[in-house]
């Protein structure tokens, strides 16, 4: 499977993707990297991997639809197969999500539905949750929305910052996101109306895979 990944920053999910992809016997590889910035610090980290990277600045672009045919040109061009949203910070067009229906990935940092949008770190904390963590969806044109292929959870512990927190989530999506991937690349995981449907011990099971916090 052909993986195009879209980034706008440091590609630190994107870093943890190559190295899934590097593993023997998986089924995926990373055929193109997309950056909306010039300046992100994930198109290094893609070079650094031998990987073809292209930058689609949204700036030159007067309306969303043009820039989000840009991107689709790409991808297609690029003969990718599966889109992984990787810390890509660009709302894409319905129509663009449509075209990429049932094969395109986001990561969120919150356990979906709960906290989406931005500022998830310090909502969490003015909350007062106990558990928040990070989620591994489906996209779909509402925001954060999407049927979830995998959800890991992390503990709010006592004195943390939106910093501290944000940190030992991160750390989450870096073995979220690669394990998803892993799952949706062998088809193991596939949407079923729009839910995703796992396949455990050659058993279809309705549901997500949810990775417990670390004691």
């Amino acid at each position: 499977m052909r993986i195009g990944v879209l980034i706008s920053g440091r590609g630190s999910n994107l870093k943890a993707l190559i190295g899934a992809c590097e593993e023997p016997g998986f089924r995926g590889r990373i055929a193109l990297v997309i950056s909306n910035r010039p300046g992100a610090g994930g198109l290094a980290v893609a070079k650094a991997a031998g990987i073809p990277t292209l930058v689609i600045d949204h700036k030159e672009f007067s309306t969303r639809e043009t820039f989000d045919a840009e991107l689709d040109r790409a991808l297609a061009n690029a003969g990718v197969d599966l889109v992984c949203n990787a810390g890509f910070m660009r709302i894409l067009t319905d129509g663009f999500v449509e075209k990429w229906r049932d094969r395109q990935l986001n990561i969120h940092p919150s356990l979906l539905p709960a906290f989406k949008g931005l500022h998830v770190h310090q909502r969490a904390l003015d909350a007062g949750v106990k558990i928040t963590g990070c989620t591994v969806h489906f996209v779909r044109p509402e925001m954060d929305e999407g049927p979830i292929v995998a959800q890991a959870a992390v503990p709010v512990l006592p004195g943390d910052t939106a910093e501290t927190l944000a940190a030992r989530i991160l750390e989450a999506e870096h073995k979220l996101y690669p394990l998803a991937l892993k799952l949706v690349v062998e088809g193991r995981a596939r949407v079923v109306g729009e839910h995703v449907v796992l396949d455990h011990d050659g058993e279809a099971v309705t549901g997500s895979l949810f990775v417990p916090a670390e004691k």
